[in-house]
């Protein structure tokens, strides 16, 4: 993963710090039920480049949670919506896969997993769904599209 995260208050963190964090965020009140998504989302920029925000958030499910979000600036040229919105899930499922891989080694409480997409049935993203749904189920992960992709349209939107 990228060399930082940002915490929503602007601490810089490592993965291996953002990984803690949740774990003592979990095990603080261990009889909850958390829910841990991860979704992408970018910016298309000049001269067809694009910022790509990913973010992490760990939802206490019913009383709140927390986030990071870190930042991977211009890391091709992206000519179609298609090519950058593949590229998000991408990302996506490089971050689950080593993060999920931390927390294991962590032993972090029981938490159920999501990938969230910035897709949905309204605008021109919706014929790429079933193609990009099939991405990560193909993966063993459980997807969101929206408008229950939070961790996608909400909060790494927030930061592009």
């Amino acid at each position: 993963m990228s060399d930082f995260f940002n915490s929503s208050v602007g601490l810089k963190m490592s993965a291996e710090q953002v990984g803690r964090e949740i774990v003592n965020f979990m095990r603080a009140d261990s009889q909850k039920e958390y829910k841990i998504t991860i979704g992408t989302d970018s910016l298309r920029t000049h001269n067809d480049l694009a910022d790509f925000v990913t973010a992490i958030v760990v939802h206490r499910v019913g009383r709140g949670g927390r986030y990071f979000w870190r930042r991977i600036d211009n890391p091709g040229k992206f000519h179609t919506l298609r090519d950058r919105i593949t590229h998000e899930v991408l990302i996506s499922l490089e971050a689950a896969k080593e993060f999920l891989s931390e927390l294991k080694q962590m032993e972090a409480p029981k938490f159920d997993f999501e990938i969230h997409i910035d897709v949905g049935e309204n605008g021109a993203s919706k014929v790429m769904i079933q193609e990009l749904v099939g991405m990560i189920r193909a993966n063993n992960f459980e997807v969101k599209t929206k408008p229950e992709s939070y961790a996608a349209s909400n909060v790494a939107d927030r930061h592009v």
